[in-house]
């Protein structure tokens, strides 16, 4: 754990995403997951570092004795503000664009709306290029990312016949694809 992060307040902030501990450990790493790709996608310098102090900064809140009602948006917001601090903060100047590993016709645009037009589009040429089942097994993995996410996750390795982890990993490694495929398209279609 990280400073800031103490083991009272890493028990409250896993006890906030679910009550049964092996299920919160899952929800921890997937909210993780998706905040290094939220960071990584918008140009962060570090993405586990930003990560990594969101939830400090949220595990710290908790350890306030704030009450956090919906645990995923309030780690989203806390991100959005550390990549606004990290991006826009007084230390911005130490960052070179290869350094955060952002295009610099993207980052000439300046406009998120288009950039995230252009990302879905890219994205939807890529699930179509994977195979049928590929891209029905990523949609349903990743569809509603609410409670019944885990539930609905374990059911889907049953019905496949693996075990949890197996399919978690057979999902990263499309994941993987999917984003060097989107990344491809993005060059080309910034490029043009």
């Amino acid at each position: 754990m990280k400073a800031g992060l103490t083991a009272d307040t890493f028990a409250r902030l896993l006890n906030c995403l679910d009550a049964d501990r092996e299920l919160a450990g899952e929800k921890y790493e997937d909210l993780r997951r998706l905040l290094i790709r939220f960071f990584e996608w918008r140009g962060a310098p570090f993405p586990e570092e930003q990560t990594d102090e969101s939830f400090n900064r949220v595990a710290r809140k908790l350890g306030e004795g704030i009450e956090i009602k919906n645990i995923g948006g309030y780690c989203y917001e806390v991100a959005r503000r550390v990549l606004h601090e990290t991006l826009k903060g007084p230390d911005r100047k130490h960052y070179s664009l290869e350094a955060m590993n952002v295009d610099v016709a993207a980052a000439e645009t300046g406009n998120e709306a288009e950039e995230k037009e252009m990302r879905l589009a890219c994205l939807d040429d890529c699930l179509g290029m994977l195979p049928e089942s590929s891209g029905d097994l990523i949609v349903e993995y990743y569809k509603e990312a609410n409670g019944e996410h885990i539930k609905r996750r374990k059911a889907l390795a049953e019905r496949l016949g693996l075990r949890r982890e197996a399919l978690a990993n057979r999902v990263q490694r499309l994941r993987d694809k999917l984003e060097q495929c989107v990344s491809r398209c993005l060059k080309k279609k910034l490029a043009i």
